[in-house]
């Protein structure tokens, strides 16, 4: 059974999720300086960071996630006192900076504070239960697939799917151990792609049921929400496996009761690294073999960099825009496309206009967890 999302919002590093779709259809790359590390010992100069003024604050991804959880409630029009309402928020890092910031600087830090459930409640006064899952950079995907679980077993009124991440040292760290030199910015699909580079977003969705009354005061949906197909391939610890991938495509297509000749975009994974790209377009290729002409495919991270766990939501906000006005943004940073994805129909240079009824929402994470969403016009 569907449901309905009932409002969308994201911040990445252009701003809202408005905002973050002008400029994504301009082909603008939001990539930056490095701020709050030092750049030269870990090997990356480069991040999509959400400007702030001044000094690094505490808890940074907590303080967006709040306000992008406060925005889609407000948006949906949901009163969390009068309906039951339940939060899963996906992040791949939680606040692990604030743990590096209190291992360094002594900064105070509640373990409670690791895992957004009081500002989620804060931001969303009555909510009854927020829980956060912590499941690499498809989180947000699985929340996706777990609210609309929720929904169908009639367990919530309504369900707020968040995500958030912000820069780890950590992390950049790990980035720049793989990378011979400092990636500039990052290149989906491209045939000369340098590596992938942390983006910091949020974003948050309501879903509710079919049907459901006075979610929005009279006003329609944002878009539909059909299905997750999920996988866990656990072959590898870092490295994507296709099998896995292509098993999350026929779930969500399966559970959508749609055939693959009827999606329109997709918006790809895209993390513009060595295995990542080369893998997802050989499934792209395989899974739409059959589909004349295919899909139109765009990915989102050449413009807004890797969001982590938030970017299945990143991808979604772009995709409800998308639907609502019939146009697909271009996959910034991509020239060459590489050899794998031959006959895939990426959007290059600038954004197409075009029939966009059914877009699929790919996210796959470290030790193959991999969701796929599809997502149509309500």
């Amino acid at each position: 059974m569907s449901v309905l999302v009932a409002s969308s919002v994201a911040r990445t590093c252009f701003g809202d999720d408005a905002a973050t779709w002008a400029a994504v259809l301009r082909g603008e790359c939001g990539v930056g300086g490095l701020r709050y590390f030092p750049a030269g010992q870990l090997n990356v100069r480069c991040g999509y960071h959400i400007s702030e003024p001044g000094p690094e604050r505490p808890l940074r991804a907590t303080a967006w996630l709040a306000g992008c959880v406060a925005e889609a409630v407000r948006r949906a029009g949901l009163d969390p006192r009068r309906r039951r309402v339940v939060a899963l928020v996906g992040t791949g890092l939680r606040e692990l900076r604030a743990v590096e910031r209190w291992a360094v600087d002594g900064e105070p830090l509640r373990a409670e504070q690791l895992h957004f459930a009081d500002a989620v409640r804060r931001a969303a006064p009555g909510l009854e239960v927020a829980v956060t899952l912590s499941n690499a950079c498809s989180a947000a995907g699985h929340a996706l697939a777990l609210g609309q679980d929720m929904l169908e077993l009639g367990e919530a009124d309504a369900v707020v799917v968040a995500g958030a991440d912000a820069m780890t040292e950590s992390m950049l760290a790990m980035i720049g151990r793989f990378a011979e030199e400092p990636t500039d910015r990052v290149r989906p699909f491209d045939a000369a792609r340098p590596g992938v580079l942390l983006g910091e977003g949020a974003g948050a969705v309501v879903l509710v049921p079919e049907g459901a009354p006075g979610g929005r005061a009279g006003r329609a949906p944002v878009a539909r929400l059909l299905g997750t197909g999920l996988s866990c391939d656990a072959r590898h610890e870092t490295a994507p496996d296709a099998a896995g991938i292509r098993r999350a495509v026929w779930d969500a297509l399966d559970r959508a009761g749609r055939r693959a000749d009827e999606v329109d975009v997709v918006f790809a994974h895209g993390t513009g690294t060595e295995l990542n790209d080369p893998t997802e377009a050989a499934v792209l290729g395989e899974v739409f073999a059959a589909a004349d002409p295919g899909p139109l495919v765009t990915a989102v991270k050449g413009a807004v960099g890797h969001t982590s766990g938030a970017s299945p939501l990143t991808s979604l906000a772009l995709a409800v825009h998308s639907l609502r006005e019939q146009v697909v943004p271009p996959v910034v940073g991509l020239r060459r496309p590489l050899e794998q994805a031959a006959g895939l129909r990426f959007v290059l240079g600038a954004a197409l206009p075009g029939r966009v009824r059914l877009v699929q929402i790919d996210a796959f994470g470290f030790g193959g967890v991999n969701a796929v969403s599809l997502l149509e016009a309500a």
